[in-house]
């Protein structure tokens, strides 16, 4: 009770002070940590999304950054075209995405173990190499989303606290769906699989059906963070979807510990402000970060999560 009492604690602390930082920021007059928490949300729904397939479900895959470039592509070639109504961009987002998801899944779920790792990695560079060759939405250079979406005077996008605010609802909207899958039949039937997905078929479930329905609701999740992303940049470009990207948020997830709820929240933010942290000491701040990660990962069953379990039996 104790374990569970300080974790819950912490992530209630780290929760209020989501919610309280558009407050901060106002009186404190530093606009640059509202913008800053702003990505970090983002990212860490992208994490939650990740979360999803590899922390209840087992799939380890290398390449959902994928679905946060045709996410963001989707916004901004919409914008290019003259289609500015966020009504009609999300939308879109969210359905290629999903489509892409289920293009991929259906591919890769065919085989397991690294074999599955290096598929999605694949069609995540392809994507990448697909989104390079679009000379009319900028190639390399990337694409400039001069306006953001459009919610019919709703939410307005260009306001920082409106905008932070809307990641942050779309964030907490993400986890509560992810807490109503994992809890539900449909959740318990995915986490059986990932322990002993023989058994789970002998018995009579649909593996590879189960496995390919959370994998395209992960990939829809992660294409709203990719939305998101576009509009909180106003740019959008191919590095986005590098593999490197996909490694981030499985570091993310790894790091605040997989298949807990709140995990990958906490990864994110520790990892993005870190990386801040770091960044601004040194240029060559990531031969500090990779060998401390590497120390909490190796030391630290469970992530961050984890670490704050045992500290309370402690």
């Amino acid at each position: 009770m104790k374990s569970l009492s300080v974790s819950k604690a912490v992530t209630a602390l780290m929760l209020a002070g989501l919610v309280l930082l558009p407050l901060y920021s106002q009186l404190s007059g530093n606009v640059f940590i509202l913008t800053l928490f702003t990505r970090i949300v983002i990212l860490a729904l992208a994490a939650a999304s990740l979360n999803l397939i590899m922390g209840f479900g087992g799939m380890m895959s290398f390449g959902h950054a994928a679905y946060l470039g045709i996410g963001g592509y989707a916004v901004g070639m919409l914008a290019q075209e003259g289609v500015g109504s966020g009504w009609v961009q999300f939308p879109v987002a969210l359905a290629a995405s999903a489509i892409y998801a289920l293009v991929i899944g259906a591919l890769s779920l065919r085989t397991r173990g690294v074999y599955f790792i290096m598929i999605t990695l694949a069609f995540a560079q392809m994507a990448y190499y697909v989104a390079s060759g679009l000379a009319r939405y900028g190639g390399d250079d990337g694409l400039t989303v001069y306006k953001r979406s459009d919610f019919s005077g709703l939410v307005n996008l260009s306001n920082r606290t409106q905008f932070y605010y809307l990641c942050l609802a779309c964030l907490f909207a993400v986890i509560f769906l992810i807490w109503r899958i994992v809890n539900s039949r449909f959740g318990l039937v995915v986490q059986g699989l990932r322990s002993n997905e023989q058994r789970m078929q002998a018995i009579g479930f649909p593996a590879k059906r189960y496995q390919l329905v959370c994998f395209v609701i992960s990939g829809t999740m992660c294409g709203l963070a990719g939305a998101l992303l576009a509009n909180n940049t106003d740019f959008v470009s191919p590095a986005v979807m590098y593999w490197t990207r996909s490694g981030d948020l499985m570091v993310m997830v790894i790091l605040g510990g997989m298949g807990t709820l709140f995990g990958p929240v906490m990864g994110a933010v520790v990892f993005l402000l870190l990386e801040e942290f770091l960044s601004q000491i040194t240029e060559y701040w990531a031969l500090i970060m990779g060998p401390l990660l590497l120390l909490i990962v190796l030391f630290g069953r469970g992530g961050i999560m984890g670490m704050l379990g045992r500290a309370g039996r402690g």
